[in-house]
Order: structure tokens, then sequence, then C-alpha cells
């Protein structure tokens, strides 16, 4: 497909799932030419956005007001979701759960008609657009965790895959020793949703800012074999640069065997993730 016949499909999309005209921005300054000076600068200023990362960039795409306001009743709604469950069991739960659960519990609440359409919006709008450039390995909104798949890694209150998934975290705690310690493992749509939703939300509702941090759902390998490691008692920061100067982190690396599915400035529209292990072989 041509760049303009592409651009008009891209605008067809947005306009039809409700986007407001100045998530638009971030699209129409696609650059219409491919001279290398114009290059060069793009790939600077990608660069420079990656590493500020947690920072409102001008090309940003944002929510519209009305948009916002379902964003922050969707995170809330997520939320009481997730107390009702308990944190281990939100893990897994599939969206259709989700909705089941929140309809049979007057503490959560029925999801409105406008949150539903929101939430699918956000699921199959194409992530490009705002920057995420990664693939969307979990497709359908309804993809769930098949319970009989996973196991409980005990202390960690976490999952992992059966198979490769489970290999290889055993493989990193035999070469590393006790100071690692499996910070995410498994997250269904679900989960991804709130932890995508919650971090836009904090973003004032910057699509882009949030998903260079966090994967959109559906878009994250978490959803299919990947997990995050830490140091013991390094808490939140495990999730920061700080993580690199752990001895957890020298250990993965003087390995050589684990794979970073997010290196450093790496081409996919994600912060340098040292924590995030690549188990996936054919992404």
């Amino acid at each position: 497909m041509r760049r303009r016949e592409f651009l008009k499909a891209v605008v067809g999309v947005v306009v039809g799932a409700g986007f407001a005209p100045d998530v638009l921005a971030g699209v129409a300054k696609i650059p219409s030419t491919h001279r290398s000076d114009d290059y060069d600068s793009h790939i600077k200023d990608y660069l420079h956005k990656m590493r500020t990362f947690n920072v409102h960039h001008r090309e940003d795409v944002c929510l519209d007001r009305r948009q916002f306001q379902l964003l922050k009743s969707c995170v809330n709604r997520f939320k009481r979701v997730q107390r009702t469950v308990g944190h281990g069991n939100f893990y897994l739960l599939s969206f259709d759960e989700t909705i089941s659960i929140a309809s049979n519990y007057s503490r959560i609440g029925r999801f409105t008609r406008a949150e539903l359409d929101f939430l699918e919006m956000i699921f199959y709008f194409d992530a490009s657009n705002y920057g995420f450039l990664g693939k969307k390995p979990v497709e359908n909104i309804t993809d769930r965790v098949k319970r009989r798949e996973v196991v409980k890694i005990l202390h960690t209150g976490n999952y992992l895959y059966r198979g490769m998934p489970v290999q290889t975290y055993k493989k990193i705690i035999k070469g590393i020793g006790d100071g690692v310690v499996l910070t995410s493992g498994i997250r269904s749509v679900t989960k991804q949703f709130l932890l995508f939703l919650n971090k836009a939300y904090g973003s004032e509702g910057n699509l882009s800012l949030a998903s260079r941090s966090l994967a959109p759902p559906g878009y994250s390998y978490h959803g299919i074999g990947d997990f995050d490691v830490g140091q013991i008692g390094l808490g939140p920061d495990n999730f920061t640069e700080r993580f690199t100067t752990t001895s957890v982190y020298k250990r993965l690396n003087e390995q050589g065997y684990v794979k970073i599915r997010y290196p450093l400035d790496n081409l996919l529209g994600v912060r340098f993730e040292p924590w995030h292990i690549k188990v996936d072989p054919q992404a």
C-alpha cells in the first residue's frame, strides 16, 4: 500500500474509532521522504524519545477529554476486579471472565457499553500509530490463558508457562543463585489492560508515553512466555536502569544464554528493559 493510501486508511480507522483530531497529529507527522538527512534526524529524534521515555513529546498521541474519562472509569473498574479476585488470579483472568465478574459484583459494577467500546478500540487499534512498533502476539481480546498450561512459581505470586519459560527460569536460578527473583510472569489480556491504561491515566491520557514503558494489551510477550527478573531486595527499582548495577544483571550478561526482549536503543518503540527475558523462540 502506498504511503498516501496508508495515511487515508489510518485516518479512516482513527475517525471511525472515535479518536479526536489531536490524535491524528502523531500520524500526520510520518515523514514523506526518504532522504538520508531526514532519516538521520528522525532516528535521532526517535532515540531521544526512547531515552526520555517518561516525558511528554510534541508528536505524542493523546486521548481527548471524553476518552480520558472512559479511560479513568475502566482503570478504576479493573482495579476493583483485581481487589475482588486477588492479584494472583488477576494475572490469569481473561477479558470475558473480567466482564462476567464485574457484572456479578455490585461493588465492581457492570462495564458500560461505552467502556467496552473504548476497550475494544484500544485493543484493536494499530499501536504503531502512536509509536509502539513491536509485533502483536495476542490477536484477540477474548484470548485466554489456559490454566493447565501454567505453573505458579513459589514465593513470587507469579505464574509461568510450562515448558521453555519454566526451563529458562530454572536455568537462570541455577546459574545465578538465590539473589534473583521472578518479578513478573504471565499477564493475561486483562492484566495488560490495567497496566497499560493505568500508565496512560497517570500520563494524562498520553498513549505514546505509556507505550514506551508498557506494551499495549495484545502486544505483550508476557502473554505467551516472556517474564521479568530482578534482584531480591531492590523492589520497584528492578524496573529501572538501576537494575543494570546489580549482581543479578551482571551475572545474566556473564551467562550469555539469556536474551533481552528490548535491548538498549531498540527500534521497537520501547525503552531499554534489561530485566525483560525473551523466551519465545519465534519472536
